[in-house]
């Protein structure tokens, strides 16, 4: 049985992850009570299924909410959603407190904080390690950074987000720690691209060589989640490569600043960079694949029909 919450629920950014976790939250007694997302038709369209209000402004968002959730794509937006100069989440936001969910550096982490705190309002960074499905289960791993005495304050909410949830330390540590996540699981995908890739082109049964991989120590979760999508070549969107693209660079830019050189993390983001720049940016990362096997490889810059029934493209989810 649902518990009803007496907190007012709002979000920013409904894409995959923010309605599902919209979903999920009214699910289980949650009032969601406003959504905004630059593609007004994606809010308005969850906001009739919520019964709740799609707001124009960012500003009414915060008006309507004690707890805003916001799912940002990338630093430049969410820089205009906290310091727009004519609409921001920060208008009127005195008491409210803001929970951060995308995947962005640190420093923007650290600098949103800082102008909530000069609103007198509150910020929590918790970075998702997880994908769609388990946001709209409640199953996600959150990392969490910020004061500790708002992290207590969520901790209701983020309980009905996930089932691990990890307290890091202050603002900034859980982007830092989802960089590195994400630049792991960036490689291992490259490298498991590569050798079943090699295993194709010497005549192996890929599907036999996965099952040695599983049992031996080439075995990891990115196998598990997209060794079949690479050999069948299914890659429908779960973790585009544009953001694993996005998230390599983050953390290389986190170790040119402590002056470590990393030329797996260097090689993996060229790679995906490249996805992105001839037009596979919205295939999941399974799709690095295409780069490598033979006989496979995009010869055009966009994406075409024919490509997008080729590859599993899936631009719905």
């Amino acid at each position: 049985m649902k518990k009803r919450r007496k907190e007012r629920i709002g979000f920013v950014g409904v894409g995959r992850m923010g309605a599902n976790m919209a979903r999920r939250l009214k699910e289980v007694g949650w009032p969601v009570v406003a959504m905004y997302d630059t593609r007004a038709d994606a809010a308005r369209s969850l906001a009739r299924e919520l019964h709740a209000e799609a707001c124009e402004k960012l500003a009414r968002v915060t008006e309507l909410s004690d707890i805003i959730v916001t799912v940002a794509t990338d630093d430049k937006a969410m820089k205009s959603i906290f310091a727009g100069r004519k609409d921001n989440l920060l208008m009127g936001a005195c008491g409210k407190v803001f929970i951060n969910c995308a995947t962005i550096s640190p420093a923007m982490h650290v600098r949103v904080e800082k102008l909530a705190k000069r609103a007198g309002a509150e910020t929590l960074e918790a970075c998702m390690a997880s994908s769609i499905t388990q946001a709209r289960e409640g199953t996600l791993y959150l990392m969490c950074g910020g004061r500790e005495s708002t992290f207590r304050k969520l901790k209701p909410l983020l309980k009905d987000l996930s089932q691990s949830l990890r307290y890091v330390g202050p603002t900034g540590q859980a982007a830092q720690v989802k960089a590195l996540v994400n630049m792991v699981m960036n490689i291992n995908t490259a490298g498991l691209a590569e050798g079943l890739a090699l295993g194709d082109a010497l005549g192996l049964d890929l599907t036999l060589l996965r099952e040695v991989f599983s049992q031996t120590g080439a075995n990891s979760r990115v196998l598990q989640t997209d060794g079949e999508d690479m050999q069948n070549r299914e890659h429908s969107c779960f973790f585009s490569a544009a953001h694993a693209a996005k998230d390599s660079g983050i953390a290389l830019a986190l170790s040119k600043k402590t002056k470590l050189n990393l030329p797996l993390a260097a090689a993996t983001h060229k790679q995906f960079r490249r996805m992105v720049q001839v037009g596979l940016g919205e295939l999941d990362k399974s799709g690095i694949a295409e780069l490598i096997f033979k006989g496979r490889g995009p010869r055009q810059k966009k994406q075409t029909d024919t490509q997008i029934q080729r590859y599993g493209i899936n631009r719905t989810r």
